[in-house]
């Protein structure tokens, strides 16, 4: 096999375990089972710096997890299946996901929910019983999210009544944080691709093949392939610059100007100095880190 095989095979595979993470089950109270973590927390669908006390959240198919001095507490010993996680302000999240198996009141589609105690509780907003959202995107005063029920890229003015966009299916989304319309999207191909208009996407020229993207300044956007090859854009996609790869299939991203993170297979990994160097995060069970 050739060496463009070799990757193209590698990357399909990566973007599988990208696209089935939510298969990647381990027990947890009431589903049967002793609980084990062979990894730090699961598949991780989500990352994010909570700015009430500048700590890393981990959501997880295993729960959220706070970091703190001596390593990473679940919180609340809830073990949700949080997914499409976004920090919106001091202690206030928004995910989707579904119920701690001990909830037997909750539907298993948990739709649109939000914290505002730093995920010690969480309530509905919307779509409850309906919608399994794997992608949030605040975006001014909108909020995008992808429904991979119904496979429809959707957006809110309020938390509360929801439009499709376009059906397509959906990886990740990031919006210039100077301009709310300008979303840009990766798709099941790995394709970066510009919301034009209400409901038109249009590939993004040049791009390369993308599964995770943050924009936390007009002139920092970050992708991650699903092989673990991170780029970087100073001009909003319009050119791309290769940094080191973080070794493995990505499962979730966050950016700021001060601190990248990235989870895999491997763990969630942080680099300081804009990519160039990865390290895993201290304090994770099951790593090196630990």
């Amino acid at each position: 096999m050739s060496d463009s095989r070799t990757l193209l095979a590698a990357a399909a595979a990566a973007l599988g375990l990208i696209l089935s993470g939510c298969a990647l089950s381990d027990p947890g109270p009431g589903q049967g089972g002793s609980v084990q973590q062979p990894v730090a927390f699961g598949h991780v669908h989500g990352l994010g710096i909570n700015p009430a006390d500048d700590r890393l959240y981990v959501a997880s198919h295993l729960g959220v997890f706070q970091q703190t001095e001596g390593g990473f507490e679940r919180i609340a010993d809830r073990w949700q299946d949080t997914m499409a996680f976004t920090v919106t302000g001091d202690d206030t999240f928004l995910a989707s996901g579904h119920p701690d198996m001990r909830e037997t009141d909750k539907p298993i589609h948990l739709g649109l929910i939000e914290t505002t105690d730093g995920a010690q509780t969480w309530k509905g907003l919307s779509l409850e019983g309906e919608a399994d959202f794997h992608a949030l995107e605040p975006a001014g005063d909108r909020l995008y999210g992808y429904d991979s029920r119904n496979g429809a890229l959707k957006v809110t003015p309020d938390h509360e009544t929801w439009s499709d966009v376009v059906r397509m299916g959906v990886i990740d989304l990031a919006v210039n944080p100077e301009h709310p319309d300008d979303l840009l999207i990766t798709d099941e191909q790995l394709r970066l691709q510009r919301l034009s208009g209400r409901s038109t996407v249009r590939p993004v020229p040049g791009a390369p093949p993308l599964a995770f993207i943050d924009w936390p300044e007009p002139d920092l956007l970050v992708g991650v392939g699903a092989d673990g090859t991170v780029r970087q854009s100073r001009n909003g996609g319009i050119s791309w610059v290769t940094l080191p790869s973080v070794g493995g299939a990505p499962q979730a991203l966050n950016v700021t100007p001060k601190i990248w993170h990235v989870a895999t297979e491997r763990g969630v990994l942080a680099s300081e100095d804009h990519g160039r160097t990865w390290s895993p995060v201290p304090g994770q069970p099951g790593t090196s880190g630990s």
